[in-house]
């Protein structure tokens, strides 16, 4: 039976837009998650009506002087923003993006913007995220408390709606709570900085509703990807031209953290560069946008980027049920989260050691497994460039798959299939010192020691699941650090 004969056959397409919650799971406690998650079938429609708010909004900004915003969030609060940032030209306010608690990195934004101008956008569904709280209280210091330089995104009744209303932020977003994080692109999480940047938010709507109105492709990728994944074909390998890249970060949270759990998933391998045939093993399968190499996969046409949003939301869900999985929980997310708090109620950060012998560690990696290089560094160019260099030298050595996250960041993205996919991960967590610090104001410690803390507590979440994991401490140097490994 052909995959797209299998969805016909389980009528999975009609259930999804039925939200029938047992095309995923049977259980009651799935089947609740599952029916207070399908919000995003009806984003583009509910939207468009909020078009007209966002775009004089957007216009308010502009009047009022602001020619920069800073959107603080993690994962799904994030990743469609940067998309955007990085897709689009900006006509209105210059959008940075700011997922981290790298010290070196928030002091690098804040030394470049003129806050007298810019307009700080807190972005959290649970209104609690430790890293948009937290950053959220440093540029309210920084800023001298105006709470007309803030906007919040959050859904209702949450601490941070609660907290921008009495601060008297200058606007609040409310978000859906019958939509998940990861498929939140065209709520008001995606469309708020899309509107501020000057992004045609209407057309971002049109090309979601359009994937919605002829879903069957979408369906059938879904169902190609998730029997592949059983045939052994789970490194799902994206082959994109520079162009289209930046949608590489938004689709591996949207695989990982929706596929990898109950030890299955579809493994994102993205920003690998394309190599020789001989350093491909047999558990690729490649999406390729306009390229016809290397391996067995689909290539997929480019329509618009909303189109590509809801039709990789559709997709992910059709697998999740070929696989039998709830495509929309993340049941071990919060493991690392919890982890980093117990560290830091501990007071004193314990010492993890460094990984005496590379080579030997290397070893571990068998055919089927992929290399996760989970960095703790600053996410400068020059950090980037290294890191792509050896991550392909690796790849090249190894003939397996590889992945590249920064952390914090990679904690709401991938962190769910490290630790609930497939006993495949092998981590290199990489560290370094940070070169400056501060106060996270409000709390008992800086950035950096909240830095350090996330990288521990993910280790630790990692080997308490019996992944092969390594620390490598680069010191002072990450550049250099990593260039003598190269």
């Amino acid at each position: 039976m052909t995959p797209e004969a299998h969805v016909r056959q389980r009528r999975l397409l009609e259930r999804l837009f039925d939200r029938d919650p047992s095309a995923w799971k049977g259980e009651p406690e799935h089947q609740k998650i599952i029916r207070g998650a399908l919000g995003w079938l009806d984003l583009p429609s509910q939207m468009r009506g909020e078009v007209p708010e966002l775009m004089a909004f957007a216009r308010e900004a502009t009047a009022a002087g602001f020619t920069d915003a800073v959107l603080v969030g993690m994962g799904g609060s994030s990743l469609a923003p940067d998309v955007l940032r990085r897709m689009f030209p900006s006509s209105r306010l210059r959008l940075h993006v700011l997922d981290t608690t790298c010290p070196d990195m928030i002091l690098g934004l804040r030394n470049s913007l003129d806050l007298e101008k810019t307009l700080v956008i807190v972005s959290s569904k649970s209104g609690t995220t430790t890293e948009a709280v937290s950053l959220y209280r440093y540029f309210w210091q920084e800023g001298g408390g105006r709470g007309d330089h803030f906007v919040a995104i959050t859904d209702p009744g949450t601490w941070l709606d609660k907290e921008a209303r009495a601060k008297g932020f200058r606007h609040v977003f409310a978000g859906k709570v019958d939509v998940g994080g990861r498929f939140s692109a065209l709520s008001n999480f995606g469309l708020v900085p899309g509107a501020l940047m000057g992004v045609d938010v209407a057309a971002l709507l049109a090309g979601g509703q359009a994937a919605l109105d002829h879903p069957e492709p979408a369906a059938d990728l879904g169902a190609v990807m998730a029997n592949a994944a059983k045939s052994g074909r789970d490194k799902i390998t994206f082959v994109m031209p520079p162009e289209l890249a930046p949608l590489g970060d938004w689709l591996e949270q949207l695989l990982a953290e929706s596929t990898g759990k109950e030890t299955k998933g579809l493994i994102p391998i993205v920003g690998e560069p394309v190599g020789r045939p001989e350093v491909y093993g047999q558990d690729r399968f490649f999406i390729r946008y306009g390229a016809d190499e290397p391996g067995p996969g689909r290539t997929l046409a480019w329509t618009d980027l909303g189109n590509q949003f809801v039709h990789w939301e559709i997709a992910v869900a059709i697998a999740g049920a070929v696989l039998g999985i709830d495509a929309f929980d993340q049941p071990n997310v919060q493991e690392s989260k919890d982890n980093t708090v117990a560290v830091l109620r501990a007071g004193q950060l314990p010492e993890e050691p460094s990984e005496p012998d590379l080579n030997a560690f290397l070893e571990k990696i068998k055919p089927g497994d992929y290399l996760a290089i989970m960095a703790y560094l600053p996410a400068t160019p020059e950090v980037a460039q290294s890191l792509a260099r050896l991550r392909a030298r690796l790849r090249d050595r190894l003939k397996v798959a590889t992945t590249l996250g920064f952390g914090p960041r990679f904690l709401h993205s991938t962190g769910q299939i490290h630790k609930g996919g497939p006993n495949s991960c092998v981590a290199l967590q990489l560290t370094c010192a940070p070169a400056q610090d501060m106060p996270v104001p409000e709390a008992p410690y800086t950035f950096g020691t909240l830095w350090r803390a996330q990288a521990i507590g993910d280790l630790q979440a990692l080997r308490r699941h019996g992944r092969r994991a390594a620390r490598l401490d680069l010191g002072h140097d990450p550049v250099g650090g990593i260039e003598r490994l190269v």
